[in-house]
């Protein structure tokens, strides 16, 4: 498994000195990571793999002492962190290590023993800034909240809405025919809808009356807003009567958002192809984040506001913890793990940490912007963009997902490798939220195996691009884009133009060839500056070439 925001390696050089004696600095660092962990929702220390090479050093044994000290000193170095030291494991080259798992804190928060409190950020361990030391703070509150049992007896409640329940519960493909067996109270029970017979939060949200919803602390409640091209509210919506249980209230949006569901229509060979400005799965996936992401313990409605060219839906309370819009597509984190349980069940979400790269395969096919969320400590939003970016794209994609079978994460850079025609392994990583560019290798090799796409330059300079075959064989009428030009040809290309204009910037060269990205022409006028053939004037952005003279 990679580092991430659940799991870490450390060397057992971090642990122990030459002559095997346990390192004081090591060990204050193993507590900064516990402290990390046990702050967002906890993780697993492996120690005795080295992080470059995800196993460990031939011939490394390791005794029970050494783990079992580790462990007691850590416990001395930090407060409010669980322990388990796990069992001293043998690896497949012979060499042992062992693992420390570190459990949440639920109420309290974690410090070092300087009182100092870190926070686990993708796979880095961050001091907590004094805004995330509040978040961390209703974090620990909110996690309860669907286990709060409310004075309420499930004999309260509607017998129909019991039972509707547990046969959603019994159609699903998804759940076990253990549990299909188990008696409609059983099943609400299993749930944690109801604890010893009273209702929990969690029960009153999706069994409950709208009078018993309507004590819930913050209800869940929805706003839909339309606006015009000039962003004047036209068209409202609101679901504040609390009648609905989340399943019904997300099919209820779904049938009144007839905004959602306009299209856009370009022309293929004798038809019109039609591509929906927010795919249904899209649409689905993004309000089901909203609900089951939702805060419980902030005040706000959940808002979704339909402009004339994006989506933007927002509701309560920040990301979570550990989780940024940079590390979005790889992190998994469960703010109400039960909400998010029953939603997964009754098939109205993806599994778990799946949902966003659903999102990003769906907008990769339509050659559409990728969501951008937007995150502060009382809300978040996503801004989903309903253009296309290159109507072209659309059909070589299609062509594509005709003719090959690619993984999800394959469409995924395959999509951004369309839409920027050629991305260096650099940014291509970037896009991908990737941590390491090795990481790249799984999302592309396949593909450069079956020629859809191909490389150029090495190591940190290569670049990805369409296969031009692929295109030939696509017979898809693709207008020719320079920005994949060749090296060779770019440099004669830029040369003619120095010799109609000479003394230019390099922003006048990129006015006369538009279609090049500026850093392209950089590069080149570099080389052709080394190799002696361009001469240069002035410095930074009032630099100017010409060609130099021939003897």
């Amino acid at each position: 498994m990679e580092e991430g925001i659940s799991i870490d390696y450390k060397s057992l050089k971090k642990v122990l000195d030459t002559v095997g004696k346990i390192k004081s600095d090591g060990l204050r660092d193993l507590a900064v990571t516990s402290v990390a962990f046990a702050n967002v929702h906890g993780g697993k220390i492996i120690i005795g793999i080295e992080d470059k090479d995800k196993q460990p050093p031939l011939n490394q044994s390791i005794n029970v002492k050494t783990a079992n000290e580790t462990v007691t000193r850590l416990k001395s170095l930090c407060f409010n962190v669980g322990f388990q030291l796990g069992e001293i494991e043998t690896h497949a080259n012979g060499s042992q290590f062992f693992s420390i798992t570190v459990y949440p804190t639920l109420k309290s928060v974690a410090t070092t023993a300087d009182g100092k409190i870190y926070i686990r950020i993708g796979d880095q361990c961050q001091p907590a800034r004094s805004e995330d030391i509040v978040r961390l703070a209703s974090e620990k509150d909110a996690f309860q909240w669907e286990l709060q049992i409310r004075n309420l007896s499930y004999a309260e409640i509607p017998e129909m809405n019991i039972q509707w329940f547990a046969d959603e519960i019994r159609k699903s493909d998804r759940v076990k025919q253990n549990i299909k067996e188990l008696s409609d109270i059983e099943i609400i029970e299993h749930y944690n809808l109801i604890d010893k017979g009273k209702l929990t939060n969690l029960g009153v949200l999706w069994l409950g009356t709208a009078a018993q919803r309507s004590r819930l602390v913050y209800p869940l409640t929805v706003q839909y807003i339309v606006y015009d091209e000039l962003e004047k509210k036209v068209r409202k919506e609101d679901w504040q009567d609390y009648s609905k249980n989340p399943k019904e209230l997300l099919l209820e949006i779904e049938k009144e958002a007839i905004e959602l569901t306009y299209y856009d229509e370009f022309p293929l060979g004798l038809f019109r192809n039609k591509i929906r400005h927010y795919d249904a799965r899209l649409i689905r996936e993004l309000l089901i984040n909203a609900i089951a992401h939702k805060s419980y313990t902030i005040s706000g409605d959940i808002f979704i506001r339909v402009y004339q060219d994006r989506l933007e839906i927002t509701n309560p309370g920040g990301l979570p913890l550990g989780i940024t819009k940079d590390n979005i597509l790889h992190t998994t984190y469960r703010r109400n793990p039960h909400i998010i349980r029953i939603l997964h069940d009754l098939k109205l979400m993806e599994g778990e940490g799946t949902g966003y790269n659903l999102i990003y395969e769906i907008t990769s096919r339509d050659a559409k912007a990728f969501p951008i969320p937007i995150s502060d400590y009382n809300s978040t939003s996503v801004i989903q963009y309903s253009r296309i970016l290159d109507e072209e794209a659309v059909l070589l994609l299609d062509f594509i997902a005709t003719n090959y079978q690619l993984s999800q994460k394959e469409f995924i850079a395959l999509g951004i490798i369309t839409r920027y025609k050629k991305i260096l392994a650099t940014q291509l990583t970037k896009e991908l939220q990737l941590t390491d560019e090795d990481r790249l290798r799984t999302y592309v090799n396949k593909m450069i195996e079956q020629a859809i796409i191909i490389t150029r330059g090495i190591k940190k300079g290569t670049e990805y691009l369409i296969n031009p075959k692929l295109l030939i064989n696509s017979k898809i009428n693709i207008k020719p884009t320079l920005k994949v030009i060749e090296p060779h040809r770019l440099k004669a290309l830029i040369e003619e133009d120095l010799k109609l204009y000479p003394k230019s910037k390099s922003s006048d060269i990129q006015s006369r060839i538009s279609d090049l990205p500026i850093e392209d022409i950089r590069k080149c006028l570099l080389k052709l500056e080394k190799e002696g053939i361009l001469l240069s004037d002035g410095i930074k952005k009032g630099k100017t070439y010409s060609l130099a003279k021939k003897n």
